[in-house]
């Protein structure tokens, strides 16, 4: 008896259901794995609370240890020129230092939720920086690096703080995250993007900035910022904090650029009674 043979149409469509099987699978592998990655970074973030109450009961003075080695790869130190021997890093403070309300954020420049908030606040930041009624203090961190590897967050916050040193923070700031790549991908890590991106930034490129960067100047800056970021309690960035009020986050009360500005200008009305 002879095989029925199968004609090209019905190879075709074996062809293209195949071809879906394996991007459905593909798709799947993929969620699988960041589901993967955030339990990862809920684990570390339990066993670091853990730690720094067993520390606090038994009086361990080594705790800065525990934390580095939790923070995973984004904990690493960098030999750069702060003293390493201080608790914590001061944060990046733009606008007026007499400004009477405070917007704290603590940020990784792979974040994309950090993006989302940038791209949608950094108008009605900056307009109340300039007004003088609010300054900002950046924490920048590298819980990034540590969840997906890599070294972008950490170069990144570094070149960040090189370019405070010129004077051009906020706006090299701005144009890091306007240039974020996808989560998984460490272009950050390449510290020739980050110094070809200087060029977007008037005044910022030139030697003295590319050696900051080249050389890590604030490597150590960044460590201690991170350190002190996993140990604060707070567990996602971006966490932005006004007078150290939570306001970022809360999906039953969204905060929304013209409620930043009303809640601004009553704390900056408040501050101005008191006076």
């Amino acid at each position: 008896m002879r095989a029925r043979g199968r004609g090209p149409g019905s190879l075709d469509r074996d062809v293209t259901n195949q071809r879906n099987r394996e991007e459905g699978r593909s798709a799947r592998e993929r969620l699988r794995e960041r589901r993967d990655r955030e339990k990862a970074v809920g684990r570390r973030l339990r066993a670091l609370k853990t730690a720094v109450a067993a520390a606090a009961v038994l009086g361990v003075v080594a705790l800065a240890g525990v934390v580095a080695v939790l923070g995973g790869d984004g904990g690493r130190d960098g030999g750069g020129a702060d003293d390493g021997k201080a608790a914590a890093a001061e944060p990046v403070v733009d606008g007026s230092a007499r400004a009477p309300v405070t917007l704290t954020v603590y940020e990784d420049f792979r974040c994309p939720g950090c993006a989302h908030f940038e791209n949608a606040f950094r108008d009605t930041v900056h307009r109340l920086q300039d007004s003088g009624k609010m300054k900002v203090e950046y924490h920048l961190v590298s819980i990034i690096d540590g969840n997906v590897g890599g070294r972008g967050s950490a170069y990144a916050a570094n070149a960040a703080a090189c370019a405070r040193d010129e004077g051009r923070f906020r706006e090299y700031h701005d144009v890091l995250y306007a240039n974020q790549p996808e989560e998984p991908d460490d272009a950050f890590g390449d510290k020739d993007r980050l110094i070809g991106l200087a060029k977007e930034v008037k005044g910022l490129s030139g030697p003295g900035f590319t050696r900051c960067v080249r050389e890590g100047t604030h490597d150590d800056w960044v460590e201690r910022s991170n350190r002190a970021f996993l140990a604060s309690g707070f567990d996602s960035t971006p966490t932005v904090l006004l007078d150290g009020e939570d306001l970022y986050g809360d999906p039953g009360a969204p905060l929304t650029p013209r409620l930043l500005e009303e809640k601004v200008r009553e704390k900056a009305e408040e501050a101005a009674r008191r006076a």
